[in-house]
């Protein structure tokens, strides 16, 4: 099993449990790289060398996880984003000094997940909650706006629930402006599911690795063109690097 960061095509996955996550978690910048974020680290630059940056960057699914298996590598374990941000919640109950701001998601849903949250864990671990209109990235203006709230929240953990690219580019566009904030977790849909919006698969799904097949049933809209057109080449990539034959897109002297 290996024991430090590991590489899967150019991304780099830090093997650790979600104990080990859980205790190491008090400063910098959390991502949980699925096959979609991993085929973005190839077609975007940008996103690449931010994500790569992050002080944490663990295993999302089983997917990836059986992939990394192919290659000869063996995770501990998966740990999305989802299921990850309620264990953070529920590990530090008890410590007032976690307070954590809900930044994404649709009008209205970051303030129920804020209330399901709070009731559960007994305390106001979730400090505030705000979701930001579409294309508000590229208005600088809303975007102080933004950066005003947080610092007023009296928050020190932010779970940026943007989608990636989008919310990785945003935590490192201004993170060093947010001083205050120990914790930036770039964790996609986990806002809508803390509010009930979206089911996580039953627990065979996720076992048999299938759990991108329930969100397609749900959202198929929306995720056909991800899966099937834009995630299918990442296992013809695997597959040259199984080969030896992958190149980084980004060092052009790296050979997978």
């Amino acid at each position: 099993m290996a024991k430090g960061p590991v590489k899967l095509l150019n991304t780099r996955i830090d093997n650790l449990t979600v104990k080990e996550l859980l205790e190491k978690l008090d400063k910098g910048v959390l991502v949980t790289p699925n096959v979609d974020d991993i085929m973005k680290h190839q077609r975007d630059r940008e996103f690449h060398e931010m994500a790569d940056q992050a002080e944490f960057s663990v295993c999302d699914s089983k997917v990836v996880m059986l992939s990394a298996k192919l290659r000869g590598i063996s995770l501990k374990e998966t740990i999305p984003g989802s299921s990850f941000f309620p264990q953070y919640c529920d590990y530090h109950a008890k410590d007032e000094n976690i307070k954590i701001f809900l930044l994404g998601a649709k009008e209205g849903v970051g303030l129920k997940a804020k209330e399901r949250i709070n009731k559960r864990i007994g305390r106001e671990i979730i400090v505030g909650a705000y979701s930001p209109p579409f294309g508000f990235e590229k208005d600088e203006a809303e975007c102080e706006r933004i950066l005003t709230i947080l610092q007023e929240s009296g928050a020190n953990v932010v779970l940026v629930g943007l989608g990636n690219p989008k919310q990785t580019k945003w935590i490192y566009k201004y993170k060093d402006r947010l001083p205050g904030i120990n914790v930036f977790m770039a964790l996609g849909a986990t806002i809508d599911f803390e509010a009930g919006n979206i089911k996580r698969a039953p627990v065979i799904f996720q076992k048999l690795a299938l759990e991108w097949l329930y969100r397609l049933i749900q959202e198929p809209k929306r995720l056909w063109r991800r899966y099937f057109l834009e995630d299918l080449p990442f296992f013809w990539l695997l597959f040259k690097q199984m080969l030896g034959l992958y190149r980084d897109p980004w060092n052009k002297e790296e050979q997978g």
